[in-house]
């Protein structure tokens, strides 16, 4: 930094001023090494203008263990059992620890040893759901993410192996594609409704909190509020087509947008048709 401290002088009356005059002199020079830093950073970052990431949302089934009470003996004997039932079901299998049903008066999880239970079973933990402060802190305490509560509905799993198949007389071959299902009435929230096998067409209004899925199209001739998820089972050239855009979620093929990101569209609101090319999903008018 080009400063020396001379001990065997003083250049001003009072120490004072001495240390004040030493501070500064301190402060300049790291200021000009930020500034020499930040001109070298901009000039790399100039030389290298292509992004090296890019962040995506996607839909993924992860299982959820319900924790009902602390009992770690009783939950390692419960796991070796299913274990024994279907063992490949415990194969490196990605976890979600949910402590969030834990009644109040409940012990205290000994999170490290719950977490190592369920390795010990090919359960890896990704993150745990909670709401009570001893366990948050305790998923601080090893660096395991926090998930809130979820209010969805969740089915139970029963983990079995496979029985060898029972030979069957023969039927013939259902045809590839389904009838297309028709939907008269509307769709009011907490219903969903699943055209498997071929395309759903619903003329009548959607609600908020309904769900409809198709393994081909899906056409909303009303205002489409809830959420559309066509070519659930891969089919990338399925598309949704609704008269008014007002939905929570569309999705095509795994691929998704939420209302966050619709109500940015100039469509919004729009009669539109909303299709993937790649991992993009585009949205165009009718």
């Amino acid at each position: 930094m080009g400063f020396r401290q001379n001990k065997g002088r003083a250049f001003y009356n009072g120490s004072g001023r001495l240390r004040l005059a030493g501070v500064l002199a301190i402060s300049l020079g790291t200021f000009s090494d930020k500034l020499l830093c930040i001109s070298t950073m901009s000039q790399i970052e100039s030389q290298n203008p292509e992004p090296v990431f890019q962040l995506k949302g996607s839909m993924l089934a992860i299982t959820v263990m319900e924790l009902a009470r602390t009992n770690l003996e009783a939950l390692d004997r419960q796991l070796a059992a299913k274990v024994a039932q279907a063992p490949n079901f415990f194969s490196n299998t990605p976890l979600i620890l949910a402590l969030d049903k834990l009644a109040p008066n409940e012990g205290p999880v000994d999170l490290p040893g719950l977490v190592r239970i369920c390795r010990q079973h090919g359960l890896r933990t990704l993150a745990i759901r909670a709401n009570r402060i001893e366990d948050i802190a305790a998923a601080i305490a090893v660096d395991l993410p926090v998930l809130p509560p979820s209010g969805a509905r969740e089915r139970v799993i029963d983990p079995v192996e496979a029985e060898a198949p029972k030979k069957i007389p023969e039927k013939p071959p259902e045809p590839l594609i389904k009838p297309t299902r028709v939907i008269t009435a509307p769709v009011r929230g907490g219903q969903q409704i699943y055209a498997q096998g071929g395309d759903l067409v619903v003329v009548a209004p959607v609600s908020p909190g309904a769900e409809l899925l198709a393994d081909g199209n899906i056409h909303v001739y009303g205002p489409m509020r809830g959420r559309a998820l066509a070519g659930i089972k891969g089919d990338t050239k399925a598309r949704i087509f609704c008269q008014q855009l007002s939905a929570e979620l569309i999705s095509i093929a795994g691929q998704y947008k939420v209302s966050e990101d619709l109500r940015r569209d100039p469509l919004w609101g729009s009669p539109v048709q909303i299709s993937l090319s790649g991992d993009v999903l585009n949205i165009i008018r009718l």
